[in-house]
């Protein structure tokens, strides 16, 4: 084992990254239970924004845990807080997402990075900070649809705006979305504001 393994193998960033697989990994977990509780609802749009941020946070976990890569075969002992959210209703789901993404970038992964700069892991330590700007994204994506959720503006504007359906691709523009798409026939539930879409 090289020197610089040999650090590495009893570094505080050792720890870290195995924190933030699992972080990653529950989130992904909590976001794919979320968004059952949309699917049931009928809140496809809801349901469509977890999924996709699920799909983000498992990346983020390959990432982590792919730096620990040199430690294979090995089992890490490491102690953690992670949240438990369950809760019977989306917009508390929301807010929960909301607080945890800004935790990691406003705390936990800063604090991530500089322990890893400091330790000799720049690489590491950059991983962070990237990621860190990423959970802040999500924080800000899931204020923006609670925020939406909350004020009973989910599917209806006090402007005219387009909205898509998420099945087909039917786009309107109007103050509300429609009560069935008049294309594929699915209901409000699937409509997202335009703007809103990841690929707009």
């Amino acid at each position: 084992m090289s020197d610089k393994t040999q650090a590495f193998a009893h570094s505080q960033t050792r720890d870290n990254l195995m924190r933030a697989f699992a972080g990653e990994s529950q989130a992904r977990n909590r976001y794919t239970i979320a968004a059952g509780i949309a699917h049931r609802e009928g809140l496809e749009v809801l349901r469509g924004v977890f999924l996709f941020t699920a799909g983000q946070e498992r990346v983020h976990a390959k990432q982590f845990y792919g730096q620990l890569e040199a430690l294979s075969g090995q089992t890490l002992r490491v102690d953690g807080t992670y949240p438990v959210d369950l809760y019977d209703n989306l917009l508390d789901h929301l807010r929960a997402a909301q607080h945890n993404e800004f935790q990691e970038w406003e705390h936990d992964y800063r604090q991530f990075a500089e322990v890893a700069m400091a330790e000799g892991f720049p690489l590491v330590g950059k991983l962070f900070e990237n990621i860190a700007r990423v959970e802040q994204a999500h924080g800000e994506r899931f204020c923006r649809f609670a925020d939406l959720l909350e004020q009973g503006k989910l599917f209806f504007s006090h402007v005219e705006v387009q909205w898509t359906c998420l099945h087909c691709g039917w786009v309107v523009t109007s103050t509300a979305a429609p009560a069935q798409c008049p294309v594929c026939g699915h209901p409000q539930g699937f409509f997202l504001r335009a703007d809103l879409t990841p690929w707009s």
